[in-house]
């Protein structure tokens, strides 16, 4: 299994190395990445918000620059970290809530994440995080006090040139609309995907409004094979649960129509879409050719159903190597699975803004 998978690690790096080379070319196309979301993307905002939903302690973090749990819900860095680092930017795009960054951090990158939360106000009601609309609302003030440290020239290119991620709404399905009472009386499956969609929409054009031009859509995962769906999935022999996947691949496919929608309608507007939800799948069904042994159970604790608190750093079933593991909790990927999501994105999607 060694032998298979290292050709393809060793083209992984190569591809990484290939394009870091390419952005000292053209460093100055993206200036920024500006991330909104969810835990996919949080570096710890929630750290500093009254809620459950955290990961600022061991074991998450543990492989993070040696050892130091962020809020990152992963054992190191999340996908847009790699990406940063791809466009030749900081290697951790750190949280718009910690104190301990400045603006001058901000300036080349800065997420307003916030795990938990979802397009639908109602997702971020279940954890009590932070809304998508709050994230915008923080991202004003950030545009001000960018505008006060360098100048409206500078702020407005970078604001302008910056490349906007936005990554959320598996929350609205398994937190929200198949979890909790509400939603799910009110619209049907689909009403609530196209009612997403719609929120979605205003976010983007919200952005846009605000000077975004370079944004960046993301997709759900195959959400049917979190090991956390899979674990209660007795019925199918612990095997992915099909409905959520189908699920999340229609709702791409809504989400990928907005994207080629609002290009053809904003003035401007060059926003890509960014599918994770293939490479995921094809990681999950052929995990040897991507040096995995396990794809079933995440690496923290039984790996069946913990994330946050209930991945605690005193469990004894936590794995030794979370580098066999596609999973790292019940929830989220490893960062390993990170590291090859983020190269495919930044060979796909965005491969346009280098």
């Amino acid at each position: 299994m060694a032998m298979s998978s290292t050709p393809n690690i060793l083209l992984s790096l190569f591809s990484i190395h290939f394009l870091l080379s390419l952005v000292k070319i053209n460093e100055a196309k993206v200036p920024a990445i500006i991330v909104f979301g969810d835990s996919s993307v949080d570096a710890g905002n929630n750290n500093y918000i009254p809620t459950i939903a955290r990961s600022n302690f061991e074991p998450y973090g543990r492989d993070f620059n040696g050892g130091h749990p962020t809020g990152r819900f992963s054992n190191g860095k999340i996908a847009t970290d790699f990406i940063s680092q791809a466009f030749g930017l900081k290697g951790a795009i750190p949280a718009y809530l910690d104190p301990s960054y400045s603006m001058s951090d901000f300036a080349t990158g800065v997420t307003f994440a916030s795990a938990g939360t979802g397009y639908d106000n109602a997702t971020s009601n279940v954890l009590s995080v932070i809304p998508l609309w709050k994230e915008l609302e923080y991202y004003k003030d950030y545009q001000t006090k960018l505008k006060a440290n360098l100048g409206d020239g500078k702020a407005n290119d970078i604001i302008k040139d910056a490349l906007y991620m936005i990554s959320v709404g598996t929350n609205d399905f398994l937190e929200n609309y198949y979890a909790v009472p509400g939603r799910s009386s009110q619209y049907t499956i689909k009403e609530y995907e196209n009612f997403l969609v719609g929120i979605a929409g205003n976010f983007t054009k919200a952005l846009y409004d605000l000077g975004a031009r370079k944004i960046s859509l993301g997709g759900l995962p195959p959400m049917g094979c979190m090991p956390l769906e899979r674990t209660g999935n007795l019925m199918g022999g612990s095997e992915c649960v099909n409905s959520y996947n189908n699920l999340a691949a229609e709702f791409n496919s809504k989400l990928n129509d907005l994207v080629i929608k609002q290009n053809k309608e904003l003035n401007g507007m060059d926003m890509v879409f960014s599918d994770p939800y293939g490479i995921m799948l094809d990681i999950i069904q052929k995990p040897a050719f991507y040096g995995f042994e396990v794809t079933g159970v995440a690496c923290c604790a039984t790996g069946m159903f913990e994330m946050g608190y209930a991945c605690s750093r005193t469990n004894p079933f936590t794995c030794s190597d979370a580098d066999k593991y596609v999973f790292w909790d019940s929830f989220h990927p490893t960062e390993k699975t990170n590291a090859i999501v983020a190269n495919h994105v930044v060979q796909t999607s965005l491969a346009k803004f280098f």
